[in-house]
């Protein structure tokens, strides 16, 4: 019952992604649906918090393709490798999208690579840094 009732309040809650970048959304403003499909398979981020351990904030950061508050690294495409598999969705497309958002622009474009720059060289994250 307690379940039912989570899932019928995310769904009338909606997705969490309402103020959206655009073109990354779609027409239910989650990022290449992953609310949708989640919801229509009946599986509650509660669910997905308490299988994978990743709080939800982090959970509705991958839904809206908002990789910026994810921990970076490692943890961030193991996160997003254990939504997918929650949700039973092709990882691979959430990763070829957080890795082409993490190379950030062009080289020859003259801006900083990488999270517009903010510690990533060559999109990546360096483990430390030099003293």
């Amino acid at each position: 019952m307690l379940q039912c009732v989570l899932q019928y309040s995310a769904t009338v809650r909606g997705s969490p992604c309402a103020g959206g970048k655009g073109n990354r959304m779609t027409s239910d403003n989650s990022f290449l649906g992953l609310a949708t499909i989640r919801s229509n398979r009946g599986i509650s981020l509660r669910q997905i918090a308490d299988s994978t351990k990743i709080g939800i904030r982090s959970l509705e950061a991958i839904e809206c393709g908002e990789f910026g508050k994810l921990p970076g690294g490692i943890y961030t495409t193991s996160y997003i490798r254990q939504y997918a598999r929650a949700i039973d969705y092709d990882e691979g497309a959430i990763l070829a999208v957080y890795y082409r958002e993490a190379a950030g622009p062009h080289p020859d474009s003259g801006q900083p690579g990488g999270r517009n720059g903010k510690g990533m060289i060559g999109g990546y994250r360096p483990a430390s840094t030099a003293v």
